[in-house]
């Protein structure tokens, strides 16, 4: 006997599960808050179970039967995509949706630069970004959050699936009016600003890594001030209130606070960061997420 449900209610139980709010569930989708209620309720009254807990002025939350239907659902709307790419003969194109996670001080150096070669090749893919720190993307990997993300090889233990994209050297980061600004694109120890206030770019897991750095080199810094933007930290040293080690790179050295920062090559003997692309171990990868990591690889060489 066919189940009383359609695959449109479940996808529309799948988007307001994402975000436990039917507005913005219902302005992604384009529909009527009244008409997804509605659909909700039916898929509820059909199934008979209770999928949300409806409070009066705190919106609605899924209830752990709702939950677990959550996650059930992703691989089944997945295969429900194949079968239609297959039956429309879609054999080289791909269509649908693609959450990538992407650790925020990459954000505005990769993302923009992979979304446009991945849109040029698979303009029938929608990508949306999840953009957050080093713990928050592995969570939202392991809570289905999104299928694959772009971060650094920091923090990660068991249960994943990598592939490095590229490695980033380390370098250090002066203002315009620093002793050693006038060695532009010239080399520099970690001992020769061992004395010398630091602004750390301090995020879980990149803290301990930057500090692995100054052990190896045998110094201990002295930090002066501490920041989880990547932009405030050029800004500070900008203004001279100190030196910075950093990995990614502008194509320019202005900054926010309108003074101007000068890299330097490090003599030292460190490790760069591996940039991965990571995904949960044992979950079968869509041909959309592997279509991004292709273009990854075309993009960055590896």
């Amino acid at each position: 006997m066919p189940k009383p449900f359609t695959i449109v209610q479940l996808r529309y139980f799948a988007a307001v599960a994402e975000s436990e709010n039917m507005t913005a569930a219902a302005e992604r989708l384009g529909i009527t808050q009244s008409a997804l209620s509605t659909a909700i309720g039916q898929l509820e009254q059909a199934l008979e179970v209770q999928l949300f807990i409806r409070r009066p002025q705190r919106g609605l939350h899924l209830t752990p039967s709702g939950r677990q239907f959550a996650k059930d659902l992703g691989p089944f709307l997945e295969q429900a995509d194949a079968l239609y790419e297959s039956a429309r003969g879609y054999a080289d194109a791909l269509v649908g949706e693609l959450k990538v996670g992407v650790f925020a001080p990459l954000a505005p150096f990769r993302a923009p630069v992979i979304l446009q070669a991945f849109e040029a090749r698979y303009p029938g893919v929608h990508v949306s970004f999840l953009e957050g720190d080093q713990e928050f993307l592995r969570r939202s990997l392991l809570e289905g959050h999104c299928e694959l993300a772009l971060m650094y090889n920091l923090g990660l233990d068991g249960g994943f699936t990598t592939r490095t994209v590229e490695r980033i050297p380390p370098h250090v980061l002066v203002s315009a009016d620093h002793r050693l600004a006038a060695r532009p694109e010239q080399e520099v120890a970690l001992r020769e600003l061992a004395d010398e206030p630091m602004i750390l770019l301090d995020l879980p897991h990149t803290r301990e890594y930057f500090m692995q750095l100054f052990q190896l080199a045998g110094i201990t810094p002295t930090i002066r001030h501490r920041a989880s933007g990547y932009e405030t930290v050029r800004s500070f040293v900008a203004r001279g209130h100190g030196y910075a080690v950093l990995n990614q790179r502008l194509h320019h050295d202005l900054t926010y606070a309108g003074g101007r920062v000068v890299p330097l090559r490090l003599t030292d003997d460190l490790p760069g960061i591996e940039v991965l692309l990571v995904r949960p171990e044992g979950l079968k990868p869509t041909r959309r997420a592997l279509a991004f990591e292709d273009v990854c690889r075309g993009i960055y060489g590896t």
